[in-house]
């Protein structure tokens, strides 16, 4: 890992591309050409998060439309201190941190009980993962920090064993629901060999609910949810010297209620060749193809913490709102 700010109780590392891996080949756009050879076009949307992107994110998590955010943040108002009372002081690992809003919540329980602890925020957004550090820095004297910028998989595969009596993995935002089935397995089985036998993960899930409030949450009255599904393409032009055109290109956002997901989509206004130069690589786009950009599943509670379990995830608690609209799942690795 390359340090690339270190002070005393604050770090933040560069993470490596995984070597002779999938990674390691997804890392110089191999994802990219296979996603877009594909009949149903593809975008991994680990490509949505250049600074930009991330900043636009922060964005979409303050719209009246948006609820997941105000409503996983309403459960940490009400059931932080309880989750630090159930880990008790911990290392605090946070996948997808961003900028750190939602965990000061967290961060406040932990506080409260006036000990140095310790927060790890993972994200690949270097811009935002640095800027959020330094101000948790300034507000939490007592916190340890050390950043890590990379993607989930990396940060998985290279964290470094614990000196801390216990330590809490978390994934908020439902963030999980943008992975397919198999990388969903991949991830829970992931975390399961991560955590040693008494460590806690906490799991932010999105409820199924009806249709019509789904897909607003996801075509916002602002376009700010347009903007960020755009955003991808400039991403793109940027770090492989594409000529995608933004503007010939439109947002949507479906709930497919057959596999309970929305699917968000970049659909082409006109036939186009696309080309990335540093990729070497071009394709052909049809007036009205779409290209998939996002997935984001909605779960089932019960189902959920089957599935967990299967994987020595034990649940320990489940926390709700009033309208059943968002979870969080706080499990206990048993082996």
């Amino acid at each position: 890992m390359l340090t690339q700010l270190q002070t005393e109780q604050l770090r933040i590392d560069y993470l490596q591309p995984l070597e002779n891996t999938k990674e390691l080949k997804n890392s110089f756009g191999h994802d990219i050409k296979e996603g877009l050879n594909q009949s149903q076009k593809k975008i991994p949307s680990k490509y949505f998060y250049d600074d930009y992107g991330s900043q636009l994110f922060e964005q979409i998590c303050e719209l009246p439309e948006y609820y997941p955010t105000q409503t996983e943040a309403d459960i940490l108002r009400k059931y932080a201190e309880e989750i630090a009372k159930i880990t008790g002081i911990c290392e605090l690992v946070e996948l997808g941190s961003g900028s750190s809003t939602k965990t000061r919540l967290l961060l406040d329980a932990y506080n409260q009980k006036n000990q140095v602890f310790k927060y790890m925020p993972i994200d690949v957004s270097a811009g935002i993962l640095r800027e959020s550090a330094i101000q948790l820095k300034q507000d939490y004297s007592s916190l340890q920090i050390q950043g890590l910028v990379g993607t989930y998989d990396q940060a998985l595969t290279q964290l470094e064993s614990t000196s801390w009596p216990v330590r809490m993995i978390f994934f908020l935002g439902s963030s999980i629901g943008n992975f397919s089935e198999i990388d969903y397995e991949k991830f829970l089985t992931k975390i399961s060999q991560v955590l040693e036998n008494g460590d806690y993960f906490l799991l932010g899930i999105d409820l199924q609910k009806p249709k019509s409030i789904l897909e607003a949450a996801y075509n916002d009255s602002q376009g700010v949810t347009a903007a960020f599904n755009l955003n991808i393409l400039t991403h793109l032009n940027h770090k492989f010297d594409g000529n995608f055109d933004i503007n010939c290109f439109n947002h949507q956002a479906i709930y497919n209620e057959k596999t309970q997901q929305i699917e968000m989509y970049l659909i082409s206004q006109k036939p186009q060749e696309i080309t990335l130069k540093s990729l070497e690589f071009k394709v052909k786009l049809k007036e009205g193809e779409k290209i998939l950009t996002e997935i984001s599943r909605k779960f089932d509670v019960e189902k959920t913490q089957h599935h967990l379990a299967s994987t020595q995830l034990n649940p320990v608690k489940v926390f709700t709102d009033k309208n059943n609209w968002f979870a969080l799942i706080l499990c206990q690795a048993s082996k």
